[in-house]
């Protein structure tokens, strides 16, 4: 993951926030020694880096999603600002976000939009993996 970042950062021109979000941040936590895929939010979206996620795939064989909480549940207020800063590589800002526990809440009146979540089991989720 390290690598990751530290080569799209460097091999870019566009300067933004990447987002790393979901099986990242619980190893950058400690919480797991790995994941399985890096899943990301980039912001603004260019077209430069977007290439570039695609070629270090292919080079560092690694699965990298374009996805993050925003895009399957309730986005929270403040969500961005509330992110930690990791790292500067070249242009791109690092960013993990945290605080799982006690935003939860905000966003669990909202769930009804989404038909695919079962709230009570997203809730067990969250508090036995936050152990919240």
């Amino acid at each position: 993951m390290q690598e990751f970042v530290r080569e799209l950062g460097r091999s870019t021109s566009s300067a933004g926030t990447l987002y790393l979000v979901g099986g990242a941040t619980a190893v950058l936590e400690g919480w797991r020694a790995s994941t399985i895929d890096i899943d990301v939010r980039l912001e603004p979206e260019a077209d430069d880096v977007l290439r570039r996620i695609s070629e270090l795939k292919e080079v560092l064989d690694i699965n990298v999603e374009l996805a993050s909480p925003p895009d399957f549940i309730p986005e929270l207020p403040g969500w961005r600002d509330r992110s930690t800063f990791i790292a500067r590589e070249g242009g791109l800002d690092i960013i993990k976000a945290d605080r799982a526990c006690e935003l939860f809440a905000q966003i669990e009146p909202e769930l009804y939009r989404y038909p695919a979540i079962d709230p009570p089991a997203f809730r067990e989720a969250v508090e036995r993996t936050f152990h919240c």
